[in-house]
């Protein structure tokens, strides 16, 4: 069976974590390796190529992507997370350029490019960055260049931090007016268990609290920080903005490609036309769940 969008997919914003990049080699190794695995993950490098091939196809692609903090306890040689804000900017700074050159690497070895944007909530809070962001988006696509978007964690304060990539690829989505929300996580979707079997949602039209109660954490907090619920607190934001979001498993086989092409794979999450929140406040985002 086929899905059928409230419109044509032509702009889409891709969320990926470390974990996904680089699935079980991240969860079994030391920091170092964790590193060496994201850096050389033949994941990685088929989600490239699938966003590439879509912007081929005149569809728009933003990528909203982790991994800076885990490539930086790869470099400094670091076993555990730290939690203290000013050992995890410090990981955030050296592995952001990590980062970026492994990204680098893969679309010129493809012959595409990307871009580097880091955000802060100072660019969503301000009327004036927050269109100046916008603008600085749209010539970059124009460009055919990919952007690729995490939080200026370097600068951020726990005040003011995001959360999680969850929810910043949704405020992402309504920065650039996105068709669609691509969440990928190390499960197929939504899932939940009963009489020790599990069973997959292929669709959901409200996040109410039946829902947020099958929700879990992340289940590796040495690598992400987010997990299901994070990722439904992020959907609620941008369904409500009228943009669709699916949360599938960044190992399957060309999953980009199959879900902007309609195939029911994943989870779809309803829009659900509030036009209230299409404008991000400042009261909304800060709630902690």
């Amino acid at each position: 069976m086929t899905r059928t969008f409230s419109r044509p997919i032509k702009r889409v914003v891709v969320k990926i974590g470390s974990s996904v990049i680089a699935g079980d080699k991240l969860k079994a190794r030391s920091a170092q390796l964790r590193s060496l695995a994201l850096k050389d993950s033949r994941r990685l490098r088929s989600l490239v190529g699938q966003m590439i091939a879509l912007n081929a196809r005149g569809i728009e692609v933003i990528l909203v992507s982790s991994g800076a903090i885990v490539l930086g306890m790869g470099e400094l040689g670091l076993k555990k997370r730290p939690s203290d804000l000013a050992s995890l900017q410090a990981l955030a700074a050296v592995g952001q350029a990590v980062l970026m050159k492994t990204y680098s690497d893969l679309f010129k070895k493809a012959k595409s490019k990307c871009a580097q944007i880091l955000l802060t909530w100072d660019d969503f809070d301000s009327r004036e960055r927050y269109n100046n962001a916008s603008n600085t988006l749209k010539a970059i696509l124009a460009h055919g260049v990919i952007p690729i978007i995490n939080e200026n964690d370097t600068i951020s304060t726990d005040e003011i931090k995001f959360g999680d990539n969850d929810k910043l690829s949704a405020l992402v989505s309504g920065l650039v007016h996105a068709d669609l929300l691509i969440l990928l996580s190390d499960v197929e979707g939504l899932y939940k268990k009963q009489d020790g079997k599990i069973e997959y949602f292929s669709e959901v039209k409200e996040i109410n609290a039946s829902i947020k109660g099958i929700a879990g954490g992340s289940a590796n907090k040495n690598i992400s920080k987010g997990g299901m619920s994070a990722k439904l607190d992020a959907i609620k934001i941008a369904t409500h903005a009228n943009i669709p979001c699916v949360i599938a498993n960044g190992a399957s086989d060309q999953v980009l490609t199959r879900v902007v092409d309609g195939e029911e794979i994943g989870t779809l999450f309803l829009i659900k036309n509030d036009k209230a929140l299409t404008r991000y406040r400042v009261a909304l985002l800060r709630k902690r769940k």
